[in-house]
């Protein structure tokens, strides 16, 4: 395991006033831009997709250098750059905004971010949405989680001794969290019930630059050598690893690949390229992918084109700063099985859709979020375009993370809604098989294996019937969904 950057943060609370002024009409004519906030809507103005559409982001907004003034002042930074979103929560559900001195969630740059070291869906208990469970994904391994004893397949049922709800899911993310959990889950004919533990288990975040490259097994059946590898996130501070597991693929001799992307967000677009590379690599220098910006930036428009190399990476101040290049390992796979599930996203969605215009990609598990938008970071470097996180001003540590471009196959198909699985598994048929990564009681593993041998395995699994649930309304009870995204990597360095 190589050596990892460990940065501490710590919570600065900013309060931004705006000055006060008389009716004075020599005051107001003289009024000067809020300094981030003109870094923050210029960066917009500049690069977000959607400016276009937006009408406080129109170049007429800054004809009048009093009126713009007074128009950006008299806001916190992140309260106006929401304010710029282009249909917040509908048609832009992805942008975000930052304080590099917080602790923020969904940032991309949080290679090293504060967590309990759990990944979890959020799941409604009946019809009504109301009261909710979280499902434990999988827990990050020497983690808190890892040490308080959580593992996979656990359900929480409360938060600090209230029922999980619609409104208060979110406090899962806090610093410190109390979680109760179910000591038995099962169905009846219009809900999920379940029996709780009466010990509760507490939970401190800690710095964790956690390890993407999850699992890997290695499963012979019917003479075939079956690769089973879980990966979380497209970090490429761990494409070095990346490139290790699939060294060790082709060692093991693999000729087929389960490619389990349930819970991953998306991440680096570099990263995507490579994987697309290690999975087949039979296509170096042809398009992979193609990226659309705005019309400011027309000269950014084109494809991102599969390689033999991939750029490795460590974290310098928590940003991922170029080390080296290695050569692609390749399986020279023709087909593939990925699983699938709401909360996929971004560069997994890439991968799949991309990908299966040069090889077969058997999807297995649940419809896919459905963001096939991406963004490179802004900082405040106005002379760089607001693209170079080296010159940009050390005076605050705001940055953006906005939609900047979208994505299409090489083909540049019109992109569907999401990613409808071509075998679907009922999501809530987890709850009673959701194993530790590699058991065939996994039901979208077994799907996996069942296609690949052309037999049937004979588990031991719980089969549901919770025919009442929809899967498309779990996305919005997801709170992982905005976590990764998809990104460029070292943004000027791309241009051709």
């Amino acid at each position: 395991m190589k050596l990892k950057y460990i940065i501490k943060t710590l919570l600065v609370a900013f309060v931004f006033t705006s000055c006060s002024k008389d009716s004075d009409s020599n005051e107001i004519t003289t009024a000067k831009p809020d300094e981030i906030n003109n870094f923050v809507w210029k960066a917009m103005n500049s690069w977000y997709y959607w400016q276009p559409n937006v009408a406080d982001l129109s170049d007429s907004k800054i004809a009048s250098a009093t009126t713009y003034a007074n128009f950006i002042n008299g806001k916190t930074p992140d309260a106006l750059f929401y304010s710029l979103l282009y249909q917040r929560g509908t048609v832009d559900r992805f942008s975000w905004i930052e304080n590099s001195n917080e602790v923020v969630y969904a940032s991309k740059i949080a290679e090293v971010e504060k967590s309990g070291g759990f990944s979890y869906g959020i799941y409604p208990k009946d019809v009504s949405s109301i009261n909710m469970v979280a499902l434990i994904n999988y827990i990050v391994p020497g983690s808190p989680a890892a040490l308080a004893g959580l593992k996979r397949g656990d359900v929480i049922t409360k938060i600090n001794g209230s029922q999980l709800t619609l409104s208060n899911y979110g406090q899962l993310d806090n610093s410190q969290i109390t979680v109760t959990l179910a000591s038995s889950v099962q169905f009846t004919s219009s809900s999920l019930v379940t029996t709780d533990k009466v010990a509760t288990v507490t939970l401190t975040k800690a710095d964790i630059d956690e390890n993407p490259v999850a699992y890997y097994e290695k499963k012979v059946y019917g003479g075939k050598n079956i690769g089973y590898l879980v990966y979380n996130g497209f970090k490429s501070d761990y494409n070095d690893e990346l490139n290790a597991a699939f060294a060790k693929m082709q060692s093991d001799g693999i000729n087929e690949l389960v490619l389990d992307l349930r819970y991953n967000g998306g991440g680096s677009l570099e990263t995507a390229v490579a994987l697309a590379q290690m999975i087949n690599g039979s296509f170096t220098n042809k398009p992979y992918a193609y990226l659309d910006f705005n019309d400011k930036h027309n000269d950014e428009d084109g494809y991102e084109n599969f390689s033999d190399k991939v750029r490795i990476f460590n974290l310098v101040d928590n940003e991922p700063t170029f080390q080296r290049e290695e050569s692609v390992n390749s399986l020279a796979l023709t087909k593939i099985y990925a699983l699938v599930s709401f909360q996929t996203a971004s560069a997994s969605e890439l991968t799949i859709q991309c990908l299966k215009k040069y090889i077969n990609v058997t999807t297995i598990g649940e419809e896919t979020t459905g963001k096939f938008v991406g963004s490179n970071t802004l900082y405040d470097s106005p002379v760089y375009d607001y693209t170079s996180y080296a010159n940009r001003s050390t005076k605050h540590k705001w940055q953006l993370q906005p939609i900047t471009f979208s994505y299409y196959n090489k083909d540049k198909d019109a992109n569907p809604t999401n990613i409808a699985p071509d075998y679907e598994i009922n999501p809530y048929s987890v709850f009673l098989n959701l194993v530790e990564f590699g058991n065939v009681k996994d039901p979208c593993l077994k799907k996996a294996l069942e296609l690949i041998t052309g037999q049937t395995m004979r588990t031991t699994g719980k089969n549901v019937d919770a025919s009442f649930f929809r899967t498309g309304n779990l996305a919005a009870f997801n709170p992982t969904n905005t976590a990764k995204g998809l990104y460029i990597e070292d943004f000027k360095s791309r241009k051709k």
